[in-house]
């Protein structure tokens, strides 16, 4: 947003310096330079407003991001173009008398101009060679995207995170409750631990064989360890617990679609139950063997045993004994029946019968049931009914009318969220006929995200290019403006690469703002070098002219850009992960982009020139 005011400022200083009174140099300078500020302003925004209204996560999270942004470049460019030359024409005054430090950046940039318009000399003569070479940096730059880890949102140290852990199917609450109780004594001997939550059994609908512990840790500048460390850490100690099994859960993918907490979520669908099964158990195995994937869980429980008593109605109706006797007897002794209830104060409390807790163990404690008959005599539970025991199912889950098994995973660390989808969907494809994979949660919103933020960033180039045609009355020079986006792309995937940050939600971001900075540059030597042309010169003395003359607000305009991107690219403060990658975005890609602008734009204005339509003369 200080792009404008520093173009408008540097401008107006330039006319002082060529002898211009206050006065003259505010209204000439700012006038000669609106026409650029306004083309980048409006060029920013149509960058900006297509991601604002997209559908989905990324359009909720980049609505008010694409909206603040727009009104804010607008409000800079009113400023720049009316208090900026107002304050300019009262206050500024190019001294003729200078200190050391004034003294030494004038020289410096007079230096750097000096050379800058020798080196463009000498390119200009070898147009074609910077176009083919600037074309071969930026098709190799794309290579490194093959080597960047792509994902959704980056993992962040927030000194908490989630353990869900179960116990074998069948298992009771009071052993899964042991189990609980031994990787809570292993939490209490981590220092970096403040304080956790255990809820076993049924917590969120869960079964009495599983439950989560919540984990807090101290703040990151408080321990010596990170909370990755940490959450391997108790994936390890709590998987080697006897009969128990540990997913760790990063809050990291949290409120970006991920159901389940995992960045990689998704359903294997069909008819028939036991092929489902078969076939989801067999994707998990594949998954559990690929170092890619870790804390793999399914959403398939094992089979529980169940005690099934099937009454012989005719030896039933022989003794006497109905089946709903039956029924009432077997319930009352394992399950219990209220009986009544006592007050105590102002509450009621239920007072439920059942058989001892040492008599309802076994299955064998079944076969000692008694069973009154209608006559009121004793009859032993198996003289009349049969017990079998059989594998009985927990649940059968439903997606959108099918039969579904949900699989979760996280990605392991340093490996592609990109690569495990990929991954995921090739397996897929390897399904019996009738069976298929769905993509659900935070995988899917990956996928969805990125391919509708790539369609944005295409409709906000092509309506930039519009805007950028309506202004100049050209389709050439909007071309050669927009020459600056293909090295900001390449200069940020490099600084990613170098870096070892990840391409993700923030780093596009990144790369939108890129979108709408780097064009200023451009349109800065275009603007001007089209100005320049007006007064008789032609198309070689005009850049010669120009593009040093303008070297000094680009490079003002993007040492602030990057200064501005330095602090977060640090690091520092909570939630750092979020920041880096869009702040080395924004430094690679304005570096880079900067530094190629300044010769490859000359070059190819200078080839697209002879391609204008000449004015028509009147005979």
């Amino acid at each position: 947003v200080v792009d404008d005011a520093i173009m408008v400022l540097e401008n107006i200083v330039r006319h002082q310096e060529m002898g211009q009174n206050r006065m003259q140099a505010a209204s000439n300078g700012a006038r000669q330079i609106t026409f650029a500020a306004t083309a980048a302003t409006f060029a920013v925004i149509a960058i900006f407003l297509p991601v604002a209204f997209m559908k989905g996560v990324i359009g909720t999270f980049f609505f008010q991001f694409g909206v603040t942004l727009s009104v804010a470049v607008l409000l800079s460019l009113l400023e720049a173009l009316t208090l900026t030359p107002m304050r300019a024409s009262q206050f500024v005054t190019v001294k003729k008398r200078k200190n050391w430090l004034t003294q030494k950046s004038e020289k410096m940039f007079h230096n750097l101009s000096t050379r800058y318009e020798n080196i463009l000399h000498t390119l200009l003569s070898h147009r074609w060679k910077v176009l083919l070479a600037s074309l071969l940096f930026f098709v190799l730059s794309l290579t490194t995207t093959t080597w960047l880890r792509k994902e959704f949102v980056p993992s962040q140290d927030q000194s908490m995170f989630m353990v869900n852990m179960q116990t074998p199917v069948g298992s009771s609450i009071e052993f899964t409750d042991e189990r609980f109780k031994q990787a809570e004594a292993l939490l209490l001997k981590r220092p970096e631990v403040t304080r956790y939550f255990a809820a076993v059994g049924g917590f969120g609908g869960g079964e009495v064989n599983s439950g989560i512990i919540f984990i807090t840790l101290k703040p990151p500048r408080e321990r010596n360890v990170s909370q990755q460390e940490v959450m391997d850490w108790a994936r390890k100690s709590f998987n080697a617990i006897p009969d128990l099994k540990a997913f760790v859960v990063d809050f990291s993918n949290r409120g970006f679609g991920a159901q389940r907490g995992t960045p990689i979520e998704f359903t294997v669908r069909g008819h028939d139950w036991g092929d489902l099964v078969e076939a989801s158990e067999a994707m998990r195995k594949r998954m559990e063997k690929d170092p890619i994937f870790t804390d793999v869980n399914t959403g398939y429980q094992a089979d529980t045993p169940e005690i099934q008593i099937i009454p012989d109605r005719i030896k039933a109706a022989a003794h006497g004994v109905s089946v709903t006797t039956i029924a009432e007897t077997v319930n009352l002794g394992f399950g219990g029946m209220r009986a009544g209830r006592y007050p105590e104060g102002s509450r009621k409390i239920d007072v439920r019968v059942m058989l001892q807790k040492s008599d309802r163990q076994k299955a064998n404690d079944v076969q000692d049931l008694f069973v009154r008959n209608n006559r009121g005599e004793l009859i032993p539970l198996t003289e009349v009914t049969r017990l079998e025991e059989k594998p009985a199912l927990l649940t059968i889950s439903r997606k959108d009318r099918e039969r579904a098994i949900t699989i979760t995973s996280n990605v392991a660390v340093g490996r592609s969220q990109a690569d495990a989808i990929k991954k995921v969907e090739t397996w897929g494809k390897e399904l019996p006929e009738g069976y298929h994979l769905v993509l659900t949660g935070a995988a899917k919103t990956f996928q969805e995200s990125f391919g509708n933020l790539g369609f944005a960033l295409w409709l906000g180039v092509i309506i930039a290019y519009m805007i950028l045609a309506a202004q100049y009355n050209s389709y050439i020079h909007p071309f050669t403006v927009l020459l600056a986006l293909p090295f900001s792309i390449s200069g940020a995937f490099l600084a990613l690469l170098i870096t070892q940050n990840s391409l993700n939600l923030y780093s596009m971001i990144g790369l939108l703002l890129l979108m709408g900075i780097v064009k200023k540059n451009s349109i800065l030597l275009v603007d001007f070098t089209n100005q320049v042309r007006k007064d008789g010169k032609n198309v070689r003395e005009a850049l010669l002219h120009a593009c040093p003359i303008r070297l000094r607000p680009i490079l003002m305009t993007s040492a602030a850009t990057i200064a501005a991107a330095i602090p977060p690219a640090l690091g520092i403060g909570p939630g750092a992960e979020t920041r880096i990658p869009m702040a080395v975005v924004i430094i690679g890609g304005v570096l880079v982009s900067t530094v190629l602008t300044l010769f490859v734009v000359p070059c190819a204005y200078s080839l697209l020139a002879q391609l204008e339509r000449k004015p028509h003369r009147t005979p």
